[in-house]
C-alpha cells in the first residue's frame, strides 16, 4: 500500500469492503439456507438447491452486459443501480414465507451483478504501475469473504430466522451504497484497460483457444462442487446431530486447520512442482474431501478433518485457477478472458446447487457427496491435458508522447505505401519493447495509446520498459 497515492489507497480500502459486502451477501446463505428453506410452503430439495444456486445463473448472464453499460453510463450510477436491486432482492426475499418467493428474491439479487464494474472502476483510480496490486487486493477480498460468511452464516442463524438473514444482508448492501456515494473516489476519467475490460470482439477467438476452455471447466466445476457440498453438507452435519447453530465452530476450524495444506502446497509449486502437478494433487485432496464428508461419523475431530481437507485443497485450486488464466490468455484478451472465467464460475454455482438439490432428493446426503467426489475424477481427466504456462505477467504500457508520434505518424500515412510504412513503424515499436530483458510477449492497441505486454518479473528491466511509458516521461 506504501507504493499508492491517497486516492489510490482509499479506493483499495473502500472498493475492497463494496466487493466483501456484496459477495458475502451473496456466500452468506450457503452454510445455512439448506436448512432453513426446509420449513417454507412448497419446500422441496431440488427446489431449496435452485434458491441457493439460482443468484450465480443471472451473474453468469449480466457480468459482461453491466460491464458495457458501466463504459455507457459510468461506473457509480451502475454500481449504485446493482447494489439497488440486490437490495430490493433481499427484501423480496425476507418477505417471502414461500420457497418461490426465495428463489424471486434471490435471482433478482443475482441481476445485481457489479463484480465487473467495480474491477473497473479501480482501473479508473490507479495509475499502470499500481493495478495489478489493488486487482489483487480486491481478488484477495473474494476468498476473505467466502471465509466469513460461512462462518458468520450459521453464528446469524442463531439468532435470527431466515428474514432477519435477508435484512442483515440488505443493510449490508445499503451501507456499501453509501460508501460509493461518500467515500469511493470519482475517477477523473474512463480508463481503457484490456487487463480488466471485456472487448465482445474478442470472445470468439477466446471460445476457441482450448487450453483456456480447459481452465474455464475448471472453475466451472470447481463452482459446482462448492456449492453443490454446502447444499449437502449443512444436511449431513444435522443428521449427525450437530445444532445448525455450531456449525460454525466446524467450518471455522476447517478453515483455520486448512492453512496445513494451503501454505505448504502454494509453496512447493512455486519452487519445485510444476502448476499442471501441484493442480492435480489438489484434484486428488478436493475427491477425497467429498469422499470423507460423504462417511463422517459423529466423531468431532473427523469432521473438523474431513473439513480441514475440504477447505485446503479448495482454497489452492481457488488461487491457482486465475492465475492460470492470466498466464495463458494472450496479453491483450485477459480481461476478455477473466470475463469469460467469471461467468464460468456462476454457472458451475447455479448447475450446482440444482444438482445438489436433486442429489439430496435421490440418493440422500452422503451418497450425493459421493458423487461430488467422482465429478473430481472427471476434473482429473481434463487437468491431465492441460500445458503448464509460463510464469508470466500481465503489464500494460501507456506509451509516451515519442512512441504515440512514432505510431501517429505511421497512422497519418494514406498510400499503400504509406500503409506499410504504419506497420513497419508499429512492427518497429514492437521490436523495440521485445528487446527489453524480461519482456516475452507485446500487443499495441494504437487506439488506446497503450501496450500490453507478459513480462517475466525476475528479469525484466523495468527502468529501460518505463522509457516508453508516460510514467517514465514524467519521471
Amino acid at each position: 500500500m506504501s507504493a499508492f497515492t491517497s486516492q489510490e489507497r482509499r479506493a483499495a480500502v473502500t472498493l475492497s469492503f463494496v466487493y466483501i459486502t456484496r459477495m458475502m451477501g451473496l456466500f452468506l446463505l450457503l452454510p445455512v439456507l439448506s436448512i432453513l428453506a426446509q420449513d417454507l410452503s412448497g419446500a422441496t430439495p431440488l427446489l431449496i438447491g435452485l434458491a441457493v444456486g439460482v443468484y450465480a445463473l443471472f451473474q453468469a448472464l449480466l457480468q459482461i452486459p453491466f460491464g458495457l453499460l458501466s463504459d455507457r453510463f459510468g461506473r457509480k450510477p451502475v454500481i449504485l443501480s446493482g447494489l439497488a436491486i440486490f437490495i430490493a432482492g433481499s427484501i423480496v426475499a425476507a418477505w417471502s414465507d414461500s420457497i418461490w418467493g426465495i428463489i424471486a428474491g434471490r435471482a433478482l439479487q443475482g441481476v445485481g451483478a457489479i463484480s465487473s464494474v467495480v474491477m473497473a472502476l479501480a482501473a479508473d483510480l490507479t495509475r499502470d504501475s499500481q493495478r495489478t496490486k489493488i486487482m489483487a487486493i480486491i481478488g484477495a477480498s473474494i476468498g476473505l469473504s467466502f471465509i466469513a460468511s460461512i462462518i458468520i452464516g450459521p453464528v446469524l442463524m442463531g439468532r435470527f430466522d431466515l428474514s432477519g438473514i435477508f435484512y442483515f444482508i440488505a443493510v449490508s448492501a445499503a451501507i456499501a451504497a453509501l460508501l460509493v456515494v461518500f467515500v469511493v473516489p470519482d475517477p477523473d476519467q474512463k480508463r481503457k484497460d484490456r487487463n480488466v475490460s471485456v472487448e465482445t470482439t474478442d470472445l470468439l477467438p477466446l471460445l476457441k483457444n482450448r487450453e483456456l476452455l480447459k481452465i474455464d471447466f475448471g472453475i466451472f466445476l470447481l463452482h459446482l462442487l462448492i456449492t453443490a457440498s454446502f447444499v449437502c453438507v449443512p444436511l449431513k452435519l444435522i443428521e449427525l446431530g450437530v445444532a445448525a447453530n455450531l456449525h460454525w465452530k466446524l467450518y471455522l476450524a476447517g478453515a483455520a486447520g486448512s492453512l496445513l495444506i494451503v501454505i505448504p502446497m502454494i509453496g512447493i509449486a512455486e519452487k519445485k512442482l510444476s502448476v499442471k502437478l501441484t493442480m492435480m494433487i489438489s484434484i486428488v485432496g478436493l475427491a477425497v474431501a467429498e469422499i470423507l464428508l460423504g462417511i463422517v461419523g459423529s466423531s468431532f475431530w473427523f469432521i473438523v478433518a474431513a473439513m480441514v481437507v475440504f477447505f485446503g485443497f479448495l482454497s489452492v485450486l481457488e488461487s491457482m485457477l486465475p492465475s492460470l488464466v492470466s498466464r495463458t490468455a494472450p496479453a491483450s484478451l485477459r480481461g476478455t478472458a477473466m470475463g469469460v472465467y467469471s461467468s464460468s464460475q456462476f454457472l458451475g454455482a447455479f448447475l450446482g446447487g440444482v444438482t445438489g438439490g436433486w442429489l439430496v432428493g435421490n440418493v440422500g446426503t452422503s451418497r450425493a457427496l459421493f458423487v461430488l467426489g467422482g465429478l473430481c475424477l472427471v476434473w482429473l481427466l481434463v487437468a491431465r491435458w492441460m500445458k503448464n504456462p509460463p510464469k508470466l505477467k500481465n503489464y500494460r504500457l501507456a506509451l509516451n508522447t515519442a512512441s504515440l508520434k512514432l505510431l501517429e505518424s505511421g497512422q497519418n500515412l494514406e498510400s499503400d505505401q504509406g500503409s506499410e510504412s504504419s506497420q513497419c513503424l508499429e512492427s518497429g515499436l514492437q521490436a523495440r519493447l521485445m528487446s527489453v530483458p524480461g519482456v516475452a510477449e507485446v500487443s499495441i492497441i494504437s487506439a488506446e495509446g497503450a501496450a500490453y505486454l507478459k513480462v517475466d518479473r525476475r528479469e525484466l528491466d523495468e527502468t529501460l520498459l518505463l522509457s516508453y511509458s508516460k510514467e517514465g516521461e514524467q519521471s
